[in-house]
């Protein structure tokens, strides 16, 4: 069974750790490919290192934000590719820190549209996080009151609320959104879970938020945005300044 896949014993892999890894105050790390060309266009990053897969490689960039260092990558979309990113990082960065953000789909039209949605558990709906952490039905994301924090005192619309982790998104079926709605989950994505799973692993800290994208609370499946809208999406570079933000908030604490 999945859920008897924990266990502390040596891996057969394990990535290397460079002990002259440039240090950066945290990562952080989104999905968006409109994103990334955003904060190459308008801060001074200096490329330092690449992560590869068999289907490409994601560029690792650092640059400065009031007088500090910040990391910044393009991960992969998948709880297993998403994870693979963060195990290998200390390959390039030397980091305790990371800031995850994306889009997700939302689970109830009547309080995420428009806001940041900050998660505070993650049912645990993929294979990643049982190799990380003890089998439970939910994990909890453990920084969720300090994001709050941080976006309370800037004013930023959010709601809180639990949060589906899924490998399976054209699996997403009536019965399933009823169910963890019912819950208490007010968004589905596919990393939440096993990206806390890793952190926790390794003993670092992960500050998580998500942007409201497509929505299921309605009789149809609607992705919710007009043909080539950035605004309110994952791919919003507004929602970069809110991580880097964030990243310089938790660099002080």
């Amino acid at each position: 069974m999945i859920t008897d896949s924990f266990d502390l014993s040596p891996a057969k892999i394990n990535p290397k750790i460079n002990e002259d890894a440039p240090k950066v105050e945290a990562a952080i790390l989104t999905f968006s490919h409109e994103i990334e060309r955003y904060v190459v266009e308008n801060y001074d990053c200096e490329k330092i290192g690449e992560l590869k897969m068999g289907h490409g490689s994601t560029s690792v960039f650092v640059f400065e934000y009031n007088g500090k260092k910040y990391g910044f990558f393009k991960t992969w979309v998948g709880a297993p590719a998403c994870v693979a990113t963060i195990e290998e990082l200390g390959m390039i960065l030397n980091t305790k820190k990371i800031i995850h953000f994306g889009g997700a789909g939302c689970l109830d039209k009547e309080i995420a549209r428009g806001k940041v949605m900050v998660p505070t558990e993650a049912y645990r709906d993929e294979g990643t996080s049982y190799h990380y952490a003890k089998a439970a039905d939910y994990i909890t994301i453990k920084n969720s009151n300090i994001v709050e924090e941080y976006i309370k005192e800037n004013g930023i619309p959010y709601v809180l609320g639990k949060t589906w982790t899924t490998d399976a998104f054209y699996r997403e079926t009536l019965n399933n959104f009823e169910k963890h709605k019912a819950d208490g989950c007010i968004s589905v994505e596919m990393e939440g879970a096993a990206v806390q799973a890793v952190c926790d692993f390794k003993g670092l800290e992960v500050y998580m938020f998500f942007t409201g994208g497509d929505l299921l609370d309605a009789p149809e499946w609607t992705i919710r945005k007009e043909k080539g809208q950035i605004r309110h999406t994952q791919h919003d570079p507004n929602h970069f300044e809110i991580a880097l933000g964030l990243a310089d908030f938790v660099s002080q604490k």
